[in-house]
């Protein structure tokens, strides 16, 4: 059962905090990483592309020569696909790039997100985490201490106050718990996580 020490703010150790083995502690299964990035991204698609084909181009109702006895290749309409400003074959149409993947193996990859920033030790586990005003300095000291470059900084609701004070640094996330999510562990290289955050992941995954 992996174990992390918990700090405060001021990167003063205050305990020793273990981790559930089937949430933290896992295989990491490439493979669902992969799946579940994929399927994130499809979903987020707007999918509003749009070529138009020969029946939707404007103009072309009348046949540009006769069929026969002009020497050239018969022609129904200049808007077919082989004249320019004609109609494109196959285009892009408007759709939802969205796919199905099955619940059981959405939170597997989630466990092996979270046991890959364990292993790597790339996760702070801090007692609590909470600002007395919106400024963005707080965040930036924060992660100075911590020696973080960038992070995922998880709680366990959505606080304003941190989500605000961290919106104006482009490699901060803030997230509450149910919005943890494979894509954005993945995106940053640290994991932060508040103590009550790592509980409601828990029991939201545990066995």
């Amino acid at each position: 059962m992996p174990t992390v020490d918990v700090y405060n703010a001021n990167r003063e150790k205050v305990a020793e905090l273990q981790l559930d083995e089937a949430v933290f502690g896992g295989p990491v299964k490439e493979h669902l990483l992969y799946d579940l990035v994929r399927y994130q991204r499809a979903a987020k698609r707007q999918g509003s592309h749009k070529a138009k084909e020969r029946a939707e181009v404007a103009g072309g109702g009348k046949k540009p020569w006769r069929q026969k006895g002009t020497g050239r290749a018969r022609q129904g309409t200049i808007r077919a696909p082989q004249w320019r400003g004609g109609g494109v074959v196959f285009g892009p149409r408007v759709r939802s790039h969205a796919f199905k993947l099955n619940k059981k193996v959405r939170r597997a990859a989630l466990r092996s997100a979270l046991s890959r920033r364990v292993e790597e030790q790339a996760i702070v586990v801090l007692d609590d985490l909470t600002f007395p005003e919106i400024k963005t300095k707080q965040v930036v000291q924060l992660m100075d201490r911590f020696e973080l470059k960038d992070m995922l900084l998880v709680t366990a609701s959505r606080d304003e106050v941190v989500a605000r004070s961290a919106r104006n640094i482009s490699n901060v996330t803030v997230l509450p718990s149910e919005g943890l999510n494979v894509y954005d562990i993945l995106r940053r290289r640290n994991l932060v996580l508040t103590q009550s955050a790592v509980e409601a992941i828990t029991s939201k995954l545990g066995a």
